[in-house]
């Protein structure tokens, strides 16, 4: 969830559901969940392991995966711990020469290093959400295309979710074929929208903000008509960032690029179906010419072109900015800052506003996939992730009432009895530990997170275990701020370009981005007329743009073709 940006391979059993998810348990494994379908002739698959259809390999089988544990505890040793015990006598399977790096830099390293060297990689290897890597592995020709497996093993929230979101395979399509599974994220949680100051709105008597021009009138009351008492030079309504992205995680400028009908620094599909780089597009002008207009009143500080977005937020928490661009986990961070340093300060979430021509856009920002899982072409079980993964989903995503993953994972890790009642709250469990990993990182069902703030924020009972431990751990301001979120579904703008550089990026990306930034932070700054645009386009183009977009076109009809 936002700021604590995830790493991505997400240890699991946290405590805060929406950041890992609770648990929970029925099926024996794949049960009834695993569409097994009817065997081809033509099936390439091995047949499984003797146990396999009823959920526990018998005997245990062997595999080789990667695993991150961040620490040990209660006597938990790297060959013998919660997790394997809990895998070997849930599934049948064991370790046999898995990895274990020390994090995400050294793993990806071994990797590159292993390709290069030609070496065998694990059965199951794990895959961050890096599309250079991704094409690497496939070109290494040790993993094997996974479509009649998903198509064969893959339960229905799995399939469910991926027919609703075929852009999701994108990144791991080549020639036809799907490389990679898919690795569940929730959606929407890190979608744009406005973080005000309400006690200032409260004491202007302010009303929303539902266009740019009512926005503006705010920003103003605030600067000029401060009811803190500030000094107009000490105010600056807007926090941004804008040192490495103007579309990011917090003080984004994605929503106002898309009221005037484009989102920056992402490929956006045109009126035709096309793919188009949003900052190129004519309603950017627009952007910046407000954003020129803003910086000279005032509205926005003039070191924001230095600040990253951590570094956006703290105007807002300190006290000097009253509009703060996040995503719906900001009553966890930075907003308990805000509290501590203002007296009386309250702030709330608000939808954001729409253009002069009514249009409204913010970036989306992902297909619900956190990072992904590739089936090594030598693996003697590869349905073996399957039986896993499944499990998860159908029992520990969603758990139900009186499950053993009713509370948690494991009783005395990252749940336990204390005082005779059921807590996973970190600071009331002695040797607490999270930090177990799973095969898959957490299971996490993509749109249960999002809905279920919106059920507590329509005030609805929490009746299940994962809307209970929601209830407990998330803030009645990310329940509405939620609410706000999914109002605005309609408006959010996908990146369609996930796929690894093209040949002419390679070469020409580099510059093309710093001209760009260069070009918009001096028209922002003032240093250059709006007009300067029109040149930068078409240098864009001439300079190697043209030919990007006519490769990226290549690339989305080639991973898109049904």
């Amino acid at each position: 969830m936002g700021t604590f940006r995830k790493s991505w391979l997400l240890l699991a059993g946290s405590a805060i559901v929406a950041v890992t998810g609770c648990s929970s348990a029925n099926n024996a494994g794949t049960g009834n969940s695993a569409d097994t379908g009817s065997k081809s002739a033509a099936s390439t698959i091995p047949a499984p392991a003797p146990g396999f259809e009823k959920g526990k390999y018998d005997p245990p089988i062997e595999i080789s995966t990667v695993l991150m544990p961040k620490k040990y505890s209660k006597g938990d040793t790297k060959e013998n711990n919660v997790h394997d015990r809990w895998m070997l006598e849930q599934f049948g399977i064991k370790h046999k020469d898995t990895w274990y790096p020390a994090g995400d830099d050294q793993y990806k390293q071994k990797l590159q290093l292993t390709i290069a060297s030609g070496e065998k990689l694990p059965d199951f290897v794990a895959v961050p959400t890096n599309p250079v890597l991704t094409n690497q592995l496939i070109d290494s020709g040790q993993f094997i295309a996974i479509d009649e497996l998903f198509e064969k093993y893959a339960n229905s929230i799995w399939k469910d979710h991926a027919k609703q979101h075929p852009e999701l395979w994108y990144p791991f399509t080549r020639d036809g074929k799907k490389y990679n599974l898919p690795i569940l994220e929730y959606t929407d949680n890190d979608d744009t929208i406005l973080w005000l100051r309400e006690d200032w709105m409260e004491k202007l008597q302010l009303k929303a903000p539902q266009t740019i021009a009512e926005l503006e009138i705010v920003l103003d009351k605030f600067k000029n008509q401060n009811p803190d008492g500030l000094a107009p030079k000490d105010v600056f309504p807007l926090a941004v960032s804008m040192k490495n992205n103007t579309n990011t995680w917090m003080g984004s400028l994605d929503w106002l690029f898309g009221a005037y009908g484009t989102v920056e620094e992402q490929w956006n599909k045109d009126g035709n179906g096309n793919l188009e780089y949003g900052s190129i597009n004519p309603g950017a002008k627009k952007a910046l010419a407000k954003l020129q207009e803003w910086m000279n009143k005032g509205y926005i500080h003039p070191d924001a072109a230095l600040w990253d977005e951590g570094k956006s937020a703290e105007i807002w928490t300190k006290g000097n900015a009253g509009v703060l661009p996040g995503a719906n986990w900001v009553p966890d961070w930075p907003a308990p800052d805000l509290l501590k340093n203002v007296s009386g300060s309250k702030y709330k979430a608000y939808p954001v506003p729409a253009g002069p021509d009514g249009q409204l856009g913010t970036k989306w920002q992902n297909s619900g996939v956190n990072s992904s899982i590739m089936i090594n072409k030598d693996a003697k079980h590869p349905e073996a992730i399957f039986l896993y993964y499944n499990y998860m989903l159908d029992n520990m995503a969603n758990p139900a009432a009186g499950s053993k993953y009713e509370y948690g994972f494991a009783q005395g890790y990252d749940w336990d009895i204390v005082d005779g009642q059921p807590t996973s709250n970190k600071d009331k469990i002695k040797d607490f530990n999270n930090s177990f990993p799973f095969l898959t990182g957490p299971a996490r069902i993509p749109d249960l997170y999002m809905k279920t703030l919106v059920k507590l924020a329509d005030g609805k009972k929490p009746e299940t275990p994962y809307e209970k431990q929601l209830a407990e751990f998330r803030k009645p301001e990310n329940w509405y701020a939620a609410k706000v979120v999914m109002s605005q579904m309609n408006i959010r703008k996908q990146n369609y370009f996930t796929g690894a550089a093209t040949p002419t990026m390679i070469s020409k990306w580099n510059l093309l981005r710093q001209s760009e930034m260069e070009t918009f932070n001096k028209i922002i700054y003032g240093k250059l007329p709006v007009d300067a645009f029109d040149e930068f386009v078409a240098n864009w183009k001439a300079n190697g743009g043209d030919q990007i977009t006519k490769e990226v076109n290549e690339w989305f009809k080639s991973v898109s073709k049904k």
